[in-house]
């Protein structure tokens, strides 16, 4: 029952944990590591650094150090503060003593950024959106946030696996399916005419070539399109949102996403996000993350290039893709509450934890920016830099929001994007600008809060 002496309301600037504020602000600047090779080439680049100008050694290595150490880390640690969230949020609001409208509260809240991603994706035109995709897995979080960490591991491993057998099928659907373009391949060269379903095959085939390795011409097209008017992009991009927001969210994206959300839900109730373990805990975590994890992405990463990026060869990655990313991200957290332990650079940990604070406004910020430097509707650099050369733009918004975000918060209690979705979900405007804007957070040693 509500206690009428009390009012649920988010959580307060002394209460929050600087440790989860700082990991956030890393995550969220480390997405754009990998984010910025879509928003500024075509997406089969991605995976394959060859697709667009030459894979010159510099554009090589830089492929291989993201993939070594960032691709999908930092959105899986994104993930793990999603479902350490769900705790924060739904703990605050019953020692509040909100009773059931915790619930209330908390599927407004996940409903709101569901609508948010819709947003984002259909008006922004970013197909890589994830604030959809966290909303629909935020949904079958909320019955679990009492459970014991053990069964929070034992549910995200039950998806980790369900996962690594969805990539297997795949592999196998694509091996298959080669092995039925090469028999129509070698029936034409016989003289005669393959049936109608190895025609398809080949068909089928040609499109996987083409998606992994697009001719100029295609390439060329793919690049006016994001050089159009608003309108024009639209048009060009709403497929493959489509796809992305559909498909790719309930075939691949379930067992990533929901499987992280839960290893964090369990994470934070070991209270290993709070940076309150021994200094030794975090070493030996970094360490054995590491040593597992990079490992795996190493070896994934020799093959794919010796392959010269063979699209079965991608796929075979595919199924222990997130083996390597877990234990690298495990590697990632211990290293990163190693530096939240020290007493040391506490300028750069305030920073961080700004950023981490306004993270929803600064991922919508990714995307704005990124925009107007890259489609037609602003510089229309689309397609115009070489990998390498991104990487100078990442690191002029990294500097910005490390400089903006505190500034903003030095006079605002939330990021704006913040501020309105605590205000909708409470149904009550929120107190936005601050009293004192002269008092300041000061970040202690082990920045545990």
């Amino acid at each position: 029952m509500l206690n009428p002496n009390s009012t649920v309301a988010p959580v307060a600037q002394k209460q929050r944990i600087n440790s989860l504020d700082i990991l956030r602000g890393i995550a969220l600047l480390g997405i754009l590591l990998i984010n910025i090779i879509h928003f500024g080439l075509p997406w089969p680049a991605h995976i394959n650094p060859t697709v667009i100008g030459e894979a010159t050694e510099i554009n090589l290595q830089v492929w291989k150090f993201n993939n070594l150490f960032f691709e999908g880390a930092m959105r899986a640690v994104f993930s793990m503060l999603f479902g350490a969230g769900v705790i924060l949020f739904t703990r605050k609001a019953e020692e509040k003593g909100a009773g059931i409208k915790t619930a209330d509260y908390y599927y407004r809240r996940i409903i709101l950024l569901i609508f948010f991603g819709m947003v984002h994706a259909y008006v922004f035109l970013w197909p890589g959106d994830i604030l959809y995709t966290y909303g629909i897995m935020g949904l079958f979080l909320f019955p679990l946030r009492n459970a014991q960490p053990k069964i929070l591991i034992g549910a995200a491993c039950v998806l980790f696996i369900i996962g690594a057998l969805v990539y297997h099928r795949e592999y196998n659907i694509m091996v298959n399916l080669k092995e039925r373009a090469t028999l129509a391949e070698n029936t034409i060269a016989a003289g005669s005419e393959p049936g109608l379903p190895l025609q398809r095959a080949q068909e089928e085939w040609g499109g996987v070539i083409s998606e992994n390795k697009p001719s100029e011409e295609e390439l060329q097209n793919r690049v006016s399109a994001m050089h159009k008017g608003y309108l024009g992009m639209v048009r060009s991009l709403m497929p493959y949102i489509e796809k992305q927001q559909s498909l790719y969210t309930y075939r691949f994206k379930v067992w990533d996403v929901l499987s992280m959300m839960l290893m964090g839900m369990a994470l934070f109730k070991m209270r290993i996000f709070n940076a309150q373990k021994s200094t030794r805990f975090y070493l030996l975590m970094a360490v054995v993350g590491y040593g597992i994890g990079l490992t795996i992405n190493y070896l994934e990463i020799n093959q794919i290039v010796k392959s010269n990026f063979d699209p079965i060869v991608l796929a075979s990655a595919e199924r222990t893709y997130h083996l390597g990313r877990i234990f690298t991200v495990l590697g990632h957290v211990g290293l990163i509450m190693l530096f939240c332990k020290l007493p040391i650079l506490y300028w750069l940990k305030h920073s961080l934890a700004s950023v981490g604070r306004m993270a929803f406004t600064n991922y919508v910020m990714h995307t704005v920016i990124c925009n107007i430097l890259f489609l037609g509707i602003g510089f229309g650099l689309y397609g115009m830099l070489e990998r390498y050369e991104l990487y100078y733009m990442v690191v002029a918004i990294w500097i910005f929001q490390m400089v903006f975000s505190p500034l903003w918060l030095r006079y605002f209690r939330y990021g704006p994007l913040e501020w309105a979705w605590r205000s909708l979900t409470y149904k009550k405007l929120q107190p936005f600008r601050k009293v004192n804007p002269k008092q300041e957070v000061v970040l202690g040693g082990a920045v545990g809060g």
